[in-house]
C-alpha cells in the first residue's frame, strides 16, 4: 500500500511537472532569445545594446527635445537591427531579391532619420541632429561585403564633422552635450568592433535551416507544403488524330484537281478592279506586325516638387538665408561678433555681409557668390556647387567639403588663411598681387603617399599642381 502511495506521489509530481512546462513552452518556443538558446553574435550584440546604446539614449534624455525624438528612431533603428542577427543566426543566406525585401524595413527607418533632421533645420539642436543623420548609414553594413568594419568607420568619421561643433559650442558650458557626443559616438565604435569579432567579411549567416524570408524569426521552420500539381492538359484520341491525318493526305493527292473547290471571284468583286468598292474603304487585313518594345508609361499624376519660400531674418544668434533663386543683391548689415551666417539652398544669387561676425556656412549652395569683412571663426562650404567666395577683411580658416568647383579671392590682410578640403574638386584660390590683378593657384586634388621606412609619407603630385 505504502508503494503504491509513493508511486501515485511521483505520477502527480511528474504531470504537475509537464502542465508547467507545457504552459510556458509556447510562448517560448518562438522567443528562444530570451531564454538564453541564441547565437555568440546575438549575445554580443545585446551587449551593445544594454551598454552604448542605452547610454546615448540616457543623455539623451537628459537634453530632450529634437535630440530625444530622434534618440527614440535610432533606439528602434537599432532595435530593429537584432531581430535581422536573429533571423541571420537561425536561417540560411537568402537570394538578393529576398534579402532586398529583408533589408527594405532597415532603409525605410535610415530614411525617416535623415528625413527628420531635413525637417528642422531650424532646431537650435541641428548640430545634433546632423552628427546622427550623417553616420546612420552605418545600420547598413549588413548588406555590405566582404569589410563593413571600414564602411562603419567611414561613416562614424562623416558624424564627426558634427559632433565637433557640439563639443565646440557646449564645451565650456554644458557637460551633458559632451557626454552625449562621447556616447554616441561608442555607439559606432562599439558596432566595429563587434563586426570584427563575428563579421569580418559579412553577415554570418546560419549554415543550416531554411533560407530566410521577410517573415518574422520565428517563421524559419519547417518549409510550407508544396502546392497542388496543375490539372493535365486534354489528350486528343489517337484515333482522331489519325482520321485527321489521313483526311489531310488525301487532299494534297487530288493535284491539280484540289483546286476545283475554289470559288471564283468576278472581277466586279474585286478591290483593285472596282473603283467603287476602294472608294468605300473596307478594311483590309494585314499581316502580324513586327515586333517593338513597348515605351514605358509615362506618369503624369507625379506631383510637383514643392517649392520653399525664399527666407532672410534673424533667429536668434543666427542669419538664415534659405531657398534664394537667382536673388542678386542681398545684403546683410546689422549684424554683431556673436552673430552666425547659415545659408542653404541658395541658387543664381549673391549675399554680402558687412561687419565682423562668428562664422559662415554654406550649405548645399550652387552658383552662388559671397563677399564679406571679417569673420573670426571658420567659413564652411558643405555640397555646394560652382560657389565663389571674396574676403574684404580677415578670415582664419576657410573649410570646403564635397563641393565641386570653389574660388576663394583673398584680400592683402587675409593670405595667412588655411584652406581646409575634403571630398572636393576644382578649388582656386586667387591670391592679390601688384595693381590689383589675382593670381590663381589650383589647390592640389590628388596626391601620392610613400612609406618611408617609419611612417607615411603624402605628398601633392604635380599634376595637381
Amino acid at each position: 500500500m505504502a508503494e503504491m502511495q509513493a508511486l501515485v506521489e511521483r505520477l502527480e509530481r511528474v504531470v504537475s511537472r509537464l502542465e508547467t512546462v507545457a504552459g510556458s513552452g509556447h510562448g517560448e518556443a518562438g522567443d528562444s532569445a530570451a531564454s538564453g538558446d541564441v547565437a555568440a553574435f546575438v549575445e554580443s550584440y545585446d551587449c551593445l545594446l544594454s551598454g552604448p546604446v542605452a547610454e546615448y539614449y540616457s543623455h539623451s534624455q537628459q537634453i530632450g527635445g529634437d535630440v530625444l525624438k530622434h534618440a527614440d528612431m535610432v533606439k528602434l533603428a537599432l532595435t530593429s537591427q537584432r531581430a535581422l542577427l536573429l533571423k541571420a543566426s537561425r536561417c540560411q543566406k537568402p537570394s538578393e531579391s529576398e534579402l532586398a525585401a529583408l533589408l527594405k524595413p532597415a532603409s525605410t527607418q535610415i530614411q525617416q532619420i535623415q528625413e527628420f533632421r531635413e525637417q528642422n533645420r531650424s532646431s537650435k539642436q541641428f548640430n545634433h541632429l546632423s552628427a546622427v543623420s550623417e553616420s546612420i548609414p552605418a545600420l547598413g553594413w549588413v548588406a555590405m561585403s566582404p569589410k563593413p568594419g571600414p564602411f562603419v568607420k567611414e561613416m562614424n568619421d562623416a558624424a564627426m564633422f558634427y559632433t565637433n561643433r557640439v563639443l565646440k559650442e557646449f564645451k565650456d558650458t554644458d557637460k551633458k552635450h559632451v557626454d552625449w557626443v562621447k556616447a554616441y559616438l561608442s555607439i559606432w565604435s562599439g558596432l566595429q568592433a563587434y563586426i570584427k569579432e563575428h563579421h569580418t567579411t559579412g553577415l554570418a549567416w546560419s549554415k543550416t535551416g531554411p533560407k530566410a524570408s521577410p517573415a518574422p524569426p520565428s517563421a524559419c521552420g519547417a518549409p510550407p507544403p508544396p502546392g497542388p500539381p496543375p490539372p493535365p492538359a486534354p489528350v486528343q484520341s489517337s484515333s482522331g488524330a489519325s482520321e485527321d491525318r489521313s483526311s489531310l493526305f488525301a487532299e494534297i493527292n487530288k493535284g491539280a484537281n484540289i483546286t476545283k473547290g475554289l470559288k471564283h471571284v468576278a472581277d466586279d468583286q474585286k478591290t483593285h478592279k472596282n473603283p467603287t468598292l476602294k472608294a468605300q474603304g473596307t478594311p483590309v487585313r494585314s499581316g502580324p506586325k513586327p515586333f517593338s518594345t513597348s515605351k514605358p508609361a509615362v506618369a503624369t499624376n507625379k506631383p510637383a516638387a514643392k517649392k520653399e519660400p525664399p527666407v532672410l531674418e534673424l533667429d536668434g544668434k543666427k542669419w538664415r538665408v534659405e531657398h534664394q533663386e537667382n536673388a542678386q543683391g542681398l545684403v546683410i548689415s546689422d549684424t554683431e561678433l556673436k552673430q552666425v551666417v547659415y545659408a542653404f539652398k541658395c541658387t543664381g544669387s549673391t549675399l554680402q555681409i558687412k561687419g565682423k561676425i562668428n562664422s559662415i556656412t554654406l550649405d548645399n549652395c550652387k552658383k552662388v557668390g559671397l563677399v564679406f569683412d571679417d569673420v573670426v571663426g571658420i567659413v564652411e562650404v558643405i555640397n555646394c556647387k560652382d560657389v565663389k567666395i571674396q574676403v574684404l577683411g580677415k578670415v582664419p580658416t576657410i573649410s570646403i567639403n564635397k563641393t565641386d568647383g570653389c574660388h576663394v579671392y583673398l584680400s592683402p590682410t587675409s593670405l595667412s588663411c588655411e584652406v581646409v578640403s575634403a571630398k572636393s574638386s576644382e578649388m582656386n584660390v586667387l591670391v592679390p598681387g601688384e595693381g590689383g590683378d589675382f593670381t590663381e593657384l589650383p589647390v592640389p586634388e590628388q596626391f601620392k603617399t610613400v612609406w618611408n621606412g617609419s611612417k607615411l609619407v603624402t605628398t601633392a603630385t604635380e599634376i595637381a599642381g
